[in-house]
């Protein structure tokens, strides 16, 4: 299978970074069948399709666009719980109205999940496939550190600023029970999941319990894609943004008149990033893989299934868009937690 011309240093971490994904993260041992489901449309889906025929030299891989969705089902019924399905999609597979995943989940398969790499350009391929570095010493301590420390939080600080001048946004009376995003599917049901992974996140247990200013940096447009711009303030009163700074970027304000049209600016969302290898300066263009960069991120929107919250019918809800504070530190109950780029728990 060619591809673009790529350094062989990359593609042997490559090899590497899927080698520990599948032995560590989903601990799969050849006791077990595996499938992998492809495409051929991007540089970086053939990339790690070569990657994982290194890594599963006795799995069988069907290519999605010339396989029919009768014949994909009929091989995926063929597998046992336990079973290891990887997924590489240049865009998103659909199985009649359900992406794949839902369906394996469903079936106990363990799932890895690579979505959306047509979106991703040839610049960020380099971050995409370091992002994919599994370490489970700082994944499986950093993230139930954290997770303890906002299980356990009163008050939330997020502050940022501007010119010397310092804005701080509060939520208070408690969050929600965080969930783990790290790699490491002990006691969970399903078994796997969409990467790069690294993410602790949550939400207010009262969702009007959020006050305050703070400044963003990075968001998704409507095409789903990240912009990074120069920072502007945004204003939130019991839960809604409310207002906006005069240098707000015009592409941000269409997101936020598109969500107008059917709800509120309601801010649900609090998500930890912990993937080290995806930043402002290194970014990929894909939000889904984006918003597991280490700092944090909030969702504008009604949409964040996870936690049930009165008066919000999820099957109506229609938006989650990540955004992006432009962050100088942290506090839990007054304790710091991430302060200059770093998380200080450890």
């Amino acid at each position: 299978m060619k591809t673009d011309t790529i350094n062989k240093d990359l593609i042997n971490q490559a090899k590497l970074n899927i080698d520990q994904i599948v032995k560590f993260s989903l601990e799969h041992t050849s006791t077990n069948k595996a499938l992998v489901v492809y495409d051929t449309q991007t540089n970086l889906s053939r990339i790690l399709t070569e990657c994982y025929r290194s890594s599963l030299p006795e799995a069988t891989f069907m290519n999605f666009d010339e396989s029919s969705k009768e014949d994909m089902l009929l091989e995926i019924n063929k597998y046992n719980p336990n079973d290891l399905i990887v997924l590489i999609q240049s865009g998103s597979f659909l199985l009649n109205d359900f992406r794949i995943r839902i369906t394996l989940f469903d079936m106990g398969l363990k799932v890895i999940e690579h979505v959306h790499l047509i979106r991703l350009s040839k610049n960020s391929e380099a971050t995409y496939i370091n992002s994919l570095s599994y370490d489970p010493n700082w994944y499986r301590v950093i993230g139930p550190k954290l997770q303890n420390q906002l299980a356990n939080c009163g008050t939330l600080k997020i502050f940022s600023s501007k010119n010397g001048y310092e804005l701080k946004l509060i939520i208070s009376n408690g969050l929600e029970l965080p969930k783990l995003n790290i790699g490491d599917y002990t006691g969970m049901k399903n078994k796997g999941g969409t990467f790069p992974i690294g993410e602790v996140f949550t939400e207010a247990k009262d969702l009007n319990n959020m006050n305050g200013s703070i400044m963003i940096d990075t968001f998704a447009t409507t095409k789903f894609e990240v912009l990074t711009v120069e920072p502007f303030r945004i204003d939130i009163k019991d839960g809604i943004i409310v207002s906006w700074g005069d240098n707000t970027h015009e592409e941000f304000i269409a997101v936020m008149n598109k969500i107008q049209t059917h709800e509120t600016l309601l801010v649900r969302e609090i998500g930890f990033g912990l993937n080290k290898a995806i930043t402002i300066e290194s970014p990929v263009e894909d939000i889904t893989a984006f918003e597991r960069k280490l700092g944090i991120h909030l969702s504008i929107g009604h949409k964040h299934s996870v936690y049930k919250k009165p008066n919000i019918q999820a099957h109506k809800a229609k938006f989650h868009v990540d955004i992006f504070p432009h962050i100088t530190k942290v506090e839990v109950d007054d304790n710091v937690i991430f302060d200059g780029g770093e998380y200080t728990i450890l």
